[in-house]
């Protein structure tokens, strides 16, 4: 098979990284000199080479925006300045986080040896959340570290936690049950680059797939930024960090459990699919695929609800085309260059998430087994409808920002022993 080899001598990679993790996500092994090579035992952490580190604290370096509706300013901040702020409020209402971790596509991005752009920036604070007002001091601690970073001449004193809700939050989440007790706050961005932060006592499902199952301890960093060679782990709650690294870097889709995956997990699916990742698998490829749909329509059984969820995705995870995080872009100063890269991305954007609507129309049409014929009709006829309207806002950018583009916060909550999302607010 390609890029396999039977036997002989295997090139070892180049560079300074530490035994466990080399680039492309192949073990660090010596020279065969006996017929059998043994065989590195399975393990979920490793330590970060020396570029991983660089690459990790170029995006603790990053400029985040936070913004606010209406009239409020835009909260700019380096992420590492966010992560300390937060997590000195949370101390200092004795609900001090065990660590800090760098999860979702950030993580992916330091883990890969490839370049390539990120959307989402999700953080992970693992601490104990079994008091009941666990969540009041959780949220009175992110409303307090906004407060702190926002902009000097701001007057802060009639702010209130109402307020700062509706302006710069864009999701909340509370989960509580037996084997979920966790909450998220969705840092608003109008671009689709929001900050989640995310406050986990425990979490029956850290991951979905293999290649999204990174986690990056980011205390050595932030207690000592300018440590010259600081070391620090990275885990893959997939199970063996070497075959995720793999995945990662052959973009190969894999998952275990597929059935606790829940129905957001359908829509990452076709994600990776039209970004060239391909089936670790491709055997069990149409049996994930009737997993992932049926857990999409058991979370998500309303069209409505299945349009929200939708178009909420293509929102956060596409963005407007020009704005996605990449450690490789460099300004211009042209303004014609730049208005024609911004069109050109503009249309590339506009086909990716067409491209995304059509393969979810095929996996839905082919795999759904759990629906009546008229309810997969409806689905489908749905996602038709929001294609068409993808098509056609491609070719009809609006020339000035619509008013109200931010929604309002939602708090969705999701009761012990059930499967559907509440929304309280």
């Amino acid at each position: 098979m390609n890029g396999q080899h039977s036997g002989g001598r295997r090139r070892q990679p180049q560079g300074n990284w530490p035994r466990g993790l080399a680039p492309h996500g192949h073990s660090h092994r010596m020279p065969r000199q006996q017929k059998e090579e043994p065989q590195e035992p399975v393990t979920s952490t490793a330590e970060l080479a020396r570029p991983q580190v660089k690459r990790l604290k170029t995006v603790l370096e990053e400029k985040v925006d936070i913004h606010g509706r209406g009239n409020f300013p835009t909260i700019s901040t380096r992420l590492v300045d966010l992560i300390v702020c937060v997590r000195e409020k949370l101390r200092e209402r004795n609900t001090p986080p065990k660590s800090v971790k760098l999860n979702g596509g950030a993580a992916s991005f330091v883990a890969s040896c490839d370049d390539f752009s990120y959307a989402d920036v999700d953080l992970i604070f693992p601490m104990e959340a079994n008091d009941s007002d666990s969540f009041d001091k959780v949220r009175e601690a992110v409303f307090s570290a906004i407060v702190d970073l926002m902009p000097e001449c701001v007057s802060k004193e009639k702010l209130n936690a109402d307020t700062l809700k509706d302006v710069y939050i864009r999701k909340m989440v509370k989960v509580s049950g037996d084997d979920d007790r966790w909450s998220l706050f969705s840092l608003n961005n109008d671009y689709g680059r929001c900050i989640e932060l995310k406050f986990v006592d425990r979490m029956r499902r850290q991951f979905e797939f293999s290649v999204d199952s990174f986690q990056i301890c980011l205390d050595p960093l932030i207690d000592e930024f300018d440590a010259p060679e600081p070391a620090v782990l990275i885990e893959s709650v997939f199970g063996d960090i070497h075959q995720a690294m793999n995945h990662l870097n052959e973009r190969l889709i894999d998952t275990k459990k597929p059935e606790e995956i829940r129905g957001g997990g359908l829509l990452k699916y076709c994600h990776l699919i039209i970004r060239g990742y391909k089936a670790a698998k491709p055997g069990k490829c149409r049996q994930l695929e009737r997993y992932m749909c049926s857990r999409f329509f058991i979370d998500f059984p309303d069209v409505l609800v299945q349009e929200q969820k939708l178009r909420n995705y293509l929102e956060s995870h596409f963005g407007s085309g020009s704005d996605q995080w990449s450690s490789s872009g460099e300004d211009t100063d042209s303004e014609a260059s730049t208005s024609q890269a911004t069109t050109s991305s503009l249309l590339a954007t506009g086909q990716a998430k067409y491209d995304f609507l059509m393969l979810l129309h095929r996996v839905i049409s082919e795999s759904t087994v759990c629906l009546m014929s008229h309810e997969r009709r409806q689905t489908l006829s749905m996602i038709d409808r929001v294609a068409f309207q993808v098509s056609l806002s491609s070719y009809n950018q609006p020339t000035v920002t619509v008013a109200g583009h931010t929604p309002r916060t939602t708090l969705l909550y999701l009761p012990p022993n059930s499967t559907t999302w509440i929304p309280v607010i």
